[in-house]
């Protein structure tokens, strides 16, 4: 196996940084987001009571240093290395919703997470070397070739789908809408950061890129989606439980930045087929522990007591088989 580079290491370490940020905020945002609804219009039936609740802000600070040194991350090592590390924002969340939340997380749950971060180290330890980048110029041709543009479309098409048809109608009552907007276009804010990274690494080494109207377009890209996956992910966190949106969201966003970081950077070009086959393997290990995830997200609920099953207003996940409004109801019946 190949040695590790310094910028290897560097962005290795700053991911790592990143998803304990990154994991805590989900928790310290959704506490913001039950007490502003608590008091208020709830964030997923359209309220924004949660921007005048300071542990909402709190949790979003709290995020922004971990995108922070996410971005740094993209800067030094490619995306197909530092995505799949957001694996450990799930160990985080999951283990703080439980503590703090009170959102019970079986034993199979906690097997589920380990499933993903194995899964995502295996990707790791065979992800193919970055090519060399020497101007923000160099990215954008890579931008605008079409096997690129044909992928950003299809994306841009069916997000356009999932916001004006299906979020209306199916939005609170199944997780994939919310997760696959943010997700979708998270694929498309991480080319982007990538290239702004680059640009920021390339002008402090004294070859200033921001002279370049690329670079600026690329910064335009990542506000608007940054924008909309926040208003999304919001909604998400406010509707669904925490210890499973996590792990759902990670394997739909690293699914979709590594194929358009396999696109874009043509990542697969130095790879051989035994790497290729290992890194579907880790896949697999993932989507098993998010499937594990899923599946057992009401035993720990059940576990706590042998008269009733404690079902909490949030745990619907990929579908909410609920009738009308009374499965929102956050009183547990005696």
């Amino acid at each position: 196996m190949d040695q590790m580079s310094s910028d290897n290491i560097n962005g290795l370490i700053l991911a790592v940084s990143s998803s304990i940020f990154i994991g805590s905020s989900f928790i310290i945002k959704k506490k913001g987001l039950k007490k502003a609804g608590a008091s208020g219009v709830r964030a997923g039936e359209g309220g924004h009571g949660y921007l005048s609740e300071p542990w909402w802000w709190a949790g979003m600070i709290t995020m922004i240093v971990g995108e922070i040194a996410n971005f740094a991350a993209y800067a030094f090592a490619p995306a197909i290395l530092v995505t799949p590390l957001g694996a450990l924002s799930i160990i985080f969340s999951a283990v703080l919703a439980h503590f703090i939340l009170k959102e019970k997380l079986h034993i199979f749950g906690v097997l589920g997470c380990v499933l993903c971060v194995v899964g995502s180290t295996t990707i790791v330890l065979h992800a193919p070397h970055e090519q060399e980048i020497e101007s923000v110029k160099q990215v954008w041709k890579l931008a605008i070739e079409p096997g690129f543009l044909v992928y950003s479309a299809v994306i841009l098409i069916v997000v356009l789908v999932l916001i004006f048809y299906y979020e209306p109608r199916y939005g609170k009552t199944h997780l994939i809408v919310y997760v696959g907007i943010c997700s979708l276009m998270g694929s498309l804010t991480v080319m982007c950061v990538k290239a702004v990274a680059i640009a920021i690494k390339l002008t402090f080494s004294g070859m200033n890129q921001f002279k370049y109207f690329h670079a600026w377009i690329f910064i335009l890209v990542v506000t608007i989606c940054c924008l909309l996956q926040i208003n999304y992910l919001n909604k998400a966190l406010d509707t669904f439980n925490t210890a499973v949106i996590s792990p759902v969201y990670y394997v739909m966003f690293t699914t979709f930045t590594i194929i358009a970081s396999m696109i874009m950077f043509k990542d697969w070009a130095s790879q051989s087929g035994l790497k290729i086959a290992t890194e579907l393997c880790g896949f697999v290990t993932i989507l098993s522990g998010t499937f594990l995830l899923h599946k057992t997200k009401d035993m720990g609920n059940s576990a706590s007591g042998r008269g009733a099953v404690t079902m909490p207003r949030d745990t619907p996940v990929f579908t909410n088989s609920g009738s009308g409004r009374s499965s929102s109801s956050d009183k547990i019946p005696s």
